[in-house]
């Protein structure tokens, strides 16, 4: 996920179809910098979400998340730097006593874990325990969405349909593959891939390489109580009600160079109905909390109105690119004219208003990388910067997109535009996403086109739409580069292989010659060469329209007035959950 993401990570889902939350103090300070953190109390947040999506380190996908889980439960090999601006984009050693030592033309790479490094019951943590916490993102049968890089690059021979020949260490098939690959000697963890990747460290920053204790190991029930090695372990988590976490008495400063723990405890507070959320941050009901959603569009234009509340608040452009996959398998969006019809009538400028204004949304974008990524990014050709394309929707020019599709594809233009079929739209359930889903309806109702609404549960979206048999003909979605190169953003949203492929794409006719050339770019030392390879394929996404209405997000995060050492952490594109202390 991410320029807003260094790293890859996917949007949380909240905000997923026209919300863009964002964060605009100073680059790289703190609200709070001048306060000295405080120790003690309970820190809590709120949200409207029924759970986290996943919070088993190998399923956890979600810039959010990631850092959440990250300051407070899990620790890997290597971390980003816990601190505001770009300095917070650089890693530093964390499970290890380095950031990795790369060697063969960085298709080897040797971490040697730290002493003193337990988990929760006391035990320490082992190189056996990170080789087992990697092999089980392989037991794809059992941990599902969540990163795939490890899979995808570690020397492990291929099956004729693409999947790993190692199927993980419940089933173990392949088992002498994967050891081949991972290996320990003493407390050093050697891995060996298949290619050359200079950047393989920063995929370690991701819980997927966290290590797990394998007699801890509750296969798919892991997801319900991890078994932490940070500061905090967990004590209760009850979906639709709350997650408490409290301090984990065999954590040890001494072995964590990243992490300062400050409250006592930590609760995470589900469900909450939206008005009821957005009057506890308003009111300040609770000082000590702060928000995991962004508030409802009306309410946090007033929060930001408010001078009392100035450093309670940021809105920043986060690391996400926003954007409605299109579903292009057979028997859905799989009409290049209908995919075209859809996007060329939405009415962008009444989302932008729904969404608090351009203060708050961002801009519409032209590009599944984000301009953040520098090198990889160019302006592309078409889409919004087609002379059809107009902010507030051209139902004339989609109906004649619409036209054409009755006979390039008649079955497509059916299941668009009979009354008794339509396309299918995922969308998380918010009540801001209810409001989009009435002005997207109207404006495709104009051109012709049958739109229905699929509203998913936000702390269940990603894991519906990721299950193949379960995602329908759009899905809203956001994501960041997993760090500063494309590669974690192409491949990742558009081939099979990708952990993200919303677009299901690969029988598409399109899809050979893009494959080819994103495995070609992938591999390609040549750093202006592989960015040239980046903006081409940027196009050509665009230009078959797997994906529309890119934007080119803001953020916004809110706390209560009791809550200090708040910053905004770059390589997540959220808080900076671990500096984050109560204040007396």
């Amino acid at each position: 996920m991410s320029g807003l993401k260094t790293s890859r990570r996917i949007l949380a889902s909240t905000a997923a179809i026209a919300l863009a939350v964002g964060v605009t103090v100073a680059a790289g300070t703190s609200a709070n910098a001048a306060e000295k953190p405080t120790t003690g109390g309970t820190l809590y947040f709120v949200t409207n979400a029924e759970q986290f999506d996943h919070i088993d380190p190998a399923r956890v996908y979600t810039g959010r998340d990631i850092a959440f889980l990250n300051s407070y439960l899990y620790r890997n090999l290597v971390s980003y730097k816990p601190v505001a601006g770009s300095a917070g984009s650089s890693l530093v050693a964390d499970l290890a006593t380095n950031t990795g030592v790369p060697s063969n033309a960085a298709k080897t790479w040797k971490f040697t874990l730290r002493a003193g490094v337990t988990w929760e019951d006391g035990s320490p943590v082992t190189c056996a325990d990170v080789k087992y916490g990697v092999s089980r993102p392989f037991a794809s049968d059992v941990i599902t969405d969540g990163p795939q890089y490890l899979v995808q690059a570690l020397d492990i021979p291929t099956e004729a349909d693409g999947s790993s020949a190692y199927k993980g260490p419940y089933k173990k098939t392949g088992q002498a593959l994967f050891d081949k690959a991972v290996s320990c000697s003493g407390n050093t963890i050697t891995f060996n891939l298949n290619r050359s990747f200079a950047d393989f460290n920063y995929a370690l920053t991701y819980p997927a390489g966290a290590p797990v204790k394998a007699s801890k190991d509750t296969g798919d029930k892991y997801d319900l109580r991890p078994f932490s090695n940070g500061p905090y372990k967990i004590t209760s988590y009850k979906i639709g009600d709350q997650l408490e976490l409290e301090r984990n008495p065999k954590w040890k400063k001494s072995s964590d160079t990243v992490r300062t723990p400050y409250p006592d405890n930590i609760v995470v507070r589900f469900g909450l109905a939206e008005d009821v959320r957005d009057q506890i941050m308003l009111e300040d009901q609770i000082p000590n909390t702060a928000s995991l959603d962004s508030l409802q569009p009306a309410n946090l234009r007033a929060f930001f109105a408010d001078p009392t509340k100035k450093d309670q608040r940021f809105n920043v452009y986060d690391p996400y690119v926003r954007y409605a996959a299109m579903n292009v398998k057979k028997g859905h969006m799989d009409c290049l004219d209908v995919r075209k019809a859809v996007f060329f009538a939405i009415n962008t400028q009444a989302l932008i208003d729904l969404s608090g204004g351009r203060e708050f949304y961002g801009d519409p974008g032209d590009s599944p990388v984000k301009p953040v990524l520098g090198l990889d990014y160019k302006k592309t050709t078409g889409n919004i910067h087609d002379p059809n394309w107009k902010i507030t929707g051209n139902a004339t020019y989609a109906a004649s997109l619409l036209e054409k599709a009755k006979t390039s594809c008649p079955d497509a233009y059916s299941r668009a535009t009979a009354a008794d079929k339509g396309i299918v739209w995922d969308i998380s359930n918010t009540a801001t996403n209810q409001k989009a889903a009435v002005l997207i309806g109207d404006a495709l109702k104009a051109a012709g086109i049958n739109i229905k609404f699929n509203f998913i549960p936000s702390g269940q979206y990603y894991s519906t739409v990721q299950n193949r048999d379960k995602q329908n003909d759009i899905s809203s979605a956001g994501w960041g580069a997993d760090w500063a190169n494309a590669s974690t953003v192409i491949p990742e949203l558009f081939t099979k292989e990708g952990g993200f492929n919303l677009s299901q794409n690969w029988d598409d006719p399109a899809y050979a010659a893009f494959k080819k050339k994103s495995d070609a770019t992938k591999v390609e030392t040549n750093r202006a060469k592989q960015a040239k390879g980046w903006q081409e394929l940027g196009q050509y996404v665009m230009d078959q329209y797997w994906i529309i209405r890119p934007v080119f997000s803001k953020g916004q995060e809110v706390w209560g007035s009791k809550v200090g050492g708040v910053y905004y952490w770059e390589p997540q594109g959220n808080f900076g959950f671990g500096g984050m202390y109560v204040k007396n």
